[in-house]
């Protein structure tokens, strides 16, 4: 059976400038995202650095970004302060951040190779740790912002409606770094551009952490699950503390990933983002070599065009995928997005043609389904595993449960875009022959394009519908927890 009509009650409701406000921070988070990834061509066109070298300069930052988020997720969890466990941090990370992305783009003129590649990746691990710092406080407090079942979808289709918003961008900042009339040069139009994002960072970035408020403050559990509460009485030495402490973490750690709900989330992500990713650029190649014939001009405006409308439609997406799973439930709104989006990847094979170019524009509406349905839903469903766990487990871990899953999501991103290589290799792409590539690639590239990410999503839509946490079992266990603690927690 579907989920049953429910009506959120008023005590439940986020106010709307609480989700504007939430909704900044997702497009504070997008933006640094987006932007220090557009702009990393400086290194190259700018400075001459090898592409080898600015490819290392991107990877490295991330893998410690992708350990240092589960560190920061359980000390927000387990943090204890006047003003709550997570705005501290926001509001620190924010400033932190927006500073150090100034100073990463202020590069001296007439330095070695050398000197540009060790001073941006020391800046670069600079600039993740603070990144991380903003963002894992960010991501938990929006678990914790509303109990209520189908508010908590509401609240994250405004907070991806904003950051998406930030996403129109990073694609314009080459244009704006080139443009003669503001800056001599590239290098300096990148210093010219943080300043600018860098500014805007701290000023909206603190918005969240100074009117948001955190729901589970003043909740006995969330205090019981504090350091100072684990701190014994007594003072043990420095390595006994921090071996209690590294004990804890890991604990927790392998707790999370060993609760099948909050994995089965993680594979549907990591099935349907990745597959997306994992054949990102061929539907590029498919546009230019197969419908264009070799035509990179047309094929490169082709493929702004689809990427425009995808865009555009994603925000459509999100508010009629927010109003279903009113309706239906996650779980089935889920379904019904993934399926949408598998049918966009399928209609490729027939849209994709060159007897009739503008019907490549069709897909990417029903492709929007995937990513934007997925990032709406799955962050709700998240705060359900937040609350199961707490029943089970006596523990708030907003925190743990939100780095790990972001954890999961950049790391199987990069195996897809490591992967990506490898499989546009498989088909026998020859960059030398342009336009006159074999029949074989071309129909492999086409036939990847099309299947891949649609296999990928019917496996994740069988992940999610054997997810445990429905609509009415989401309600129990509210109520389950309300009667442990005695009463609904209040904001503080």
């Amino acid at each position: 059976m579907g989920a049953q009509p429910h009506r959120t009650a008023p005590e439940d409701r986020v106010p709307i400038t609480h989700m504007l406000l939430y909704g900044a921070g997702a497009f504070v988070n997008n933006l640094l995202a987006g932007s220090i990834g557009a702009m990393m061509i400086v290194l190259n066109l700018g400075l001459g650095m090898n592409p080898a070298l600015v490819g290392l300069l991107g990877a490295i930052p991330r893998l410690m970004d992708a350990l240092t988020d589960p560190i920061m997720g359980y000390i927000s969890d387990n943090t204890k302060t006047r003003w709550g466990r997570r705005r501290p941090y926001m509001f620190v990370g924010a400033i932190a951040v927006g500073i150090i992305f100034i100073l990463l783009w202020q590069l001296p003129d007439g330095k070695s190779e050398s000197f540009y590649y060790w001073y941006f990746l020391i800046g670069s691990l600079l600039f993740y740790l603070a990144y991380t710092v903003f963002a894992t406080p960010w991501v938990a407090i929006g678990y914790e912002m509303t109990p209520d079942y189908h508010e908590r979808t509401r609240l994250m289709g405004v907070q991806n409606f904003i950051g998406q918003l930030a996403y129109f961008v990073p694609p314009w900042l080459l244009v704006v770094m080139q443009h003669d009339a503001l800056f001599d040069n590239m290098v300096d139009g990148a210093a010219g551009v943080s300043i600018m994002i860098g500014v805007f960072v701290i000023s909206v970035g603190v918005l969240p952490a100074i009117f948001l408020r955190e729901r589970l403050q003043d909740h006995k559990l969330v205090e019981a699950n504090t350091l100072a509460a684990k701190t014994p009485v007594h003072k043990e030495p420095a390595m006994v503390v921090l071996a209690s402490r590294l004990a804890d973490f890991f604990k927790g750690f392998g707790a999370a990933l060993s609760f099948v709900p909050f994995l089965k989330l993680c594979i549907a992500t990591f099935l349907v983002f990745n597959g997306f990713i994992l054949i990102s650029s061929f539907q590029v190649y498919v546009v230019i070599y197969y419908v264009f014939e070799g035509d990179k001009e047309l094929g490169a405006q082709y493929a702004g065009y689809i990427g425009t409308l995808s865009t555009l439609s994603t925000f459509a997406v999100i508010a009629f995928v927010t109003w279903l799973s009113t309706q239906i439930g996650k779980r089935r709104a889920f379904a019904v997005a993934t399926l949408l989006s598998m049918i966009g990847y399928a209609s490729k094979w027939f849209c994709y043609t060159p007897d009739a170019p503008w019907l490549t524009l069709i897909p990417a509406p029903l492709i929007a389904f995937g990513l934007g349905g997925l990032f709406t839903l799955m962050p709700s469903m998240m705060a359900d595993v937040v609350d199961y766990d707490e029943l089970k487990t006596g523990e708030r871990r907003e925190g743990m449960y939100g780095s790990i899953y972001w954890w999961v999501v950049k790391l199987g991103m990069a195996v897809a875009l490591a992967g990506g290589g490898f499989l546009l290799n498989a088909t026998g792409f020859d960059v030398e022959l342009d336009g006159a590539q074999s029949e074989q690639t071309i129909f492999l590239l086409r036939l990847f394009d099309a299947t891949i990410p649609a296999i990928a999503s019917g496996f994740a839509i069988w992940a999610v519908a054997t997810f445990s946490i429905s609509q009415k079992r989401a309600m129990e266990i509210r109520e389950e927890l309300e009667a442990i603690r005695g009463a609904s927690p209040t904001a503080a």
